[in-house]
């Protein structure tokens, strides 16, 4: 990967399910160790995009480069370079903890796998419980361990599609604590929710994705919940 590039390049992306056309022509770019929220209204096409980002769907039309690398050239290692927490947490519910860490990081060829997994569980908060069954957590620390697996490898990117669905308000203010460990060390991070409030903390850069389109792309730290919630309104009553 080169490193004058940007971490993430989309470029006239679009993407069609039969007639229906979900994104219509999206360009995005972010930099290296920059964190983005992405929010907009269900059906609005934002899992669809972090989905073709993450290569595990493909654009209908358009181009997707991950730091310089067209994704359609790269083969499938180009996902060594990807930590992605979607809805279904890819983790196995009968394996505790460290097996699920364990199975994951020999598929990636972690070296110190042991050490590698021990750090990445005690940044999450679930050291204390690796020997557990992952059927017997809640949902917040599912989220954190699917984290873990998403870091294990040292991604330089980080795909997070509702990282904080179904979360009460100490738990997703834990995953914050978590993001914020894991962003520290440089990684881009493109996350998406339909919490403002916890987005706009999350980030540093909004974006607004509504009828296929990013209506909205601004900073996010200056701007009041207020300010967004108007902002977020007007851009969402564009179809």
């Amino acid at each position: 990967m080169s490193d004058a590039a940007p971490m993430i390049e989309v470029r006239q992306v679009r993407k069609a399910f039969g007639p229906h056309q979900v994104l219509r022509g999206i360009d995005l770019t972010l930099a290296e160790g920059e964190r983005v929220a992405l929010f907009g209204p269900n059906g609005a096409g934002k899992t669809t995009l972090v989905r073709i980002i993450s290569t595990l769907s493909k654009a209908t039309t358009g181009q997707v480069l991950l730091g310089g690398v067209d994704v359609r050239k790269a083969g499938d290692d180009i996902r060594r370079y990807l930590g992605v927490v979607s809805h279904a947490p890819l983790l196995y519910d009968n394996l505790t903890a460290w097996e699920n860490l364990a199975f994951y990081g020999a598929m990636y060829d972690v070296p110190n796998l042991g050490a590698r997994a021990e750090d990445v569980l005690r940044r999450v908060g679930l050291w204390l419980r690796r020997l557990e069954p992952v059927r017997t957590f809640s949902r917040g620390m599912v989220q954190r361990l699917a984290i873990a697996r998403a870091i294990l490898h040292n991604p330089p990117i980080l795909l997070l599609d509702e990282p904080d669905t179904g979360l009460d308000q100490a738990a997703a203010d834990m995953l914050r604590q978590v993001l914020e460990d894991v962003g520290d060390a440089g990684r881009t991070i493109l996350l998406t929710t339909h919490h403002l409030e916890r987005g706009l903390s999350w980030a540093g850069r909004a974006l607004i994705l509504n009828g296929g389109k990013i209506r909205y792309d601004g900073p996010s730290k200056a701007l009041t919940v207020a300010d967004f919630q108007q902002i977020y309104r007007t851009h969402t009553e564009v179809a």
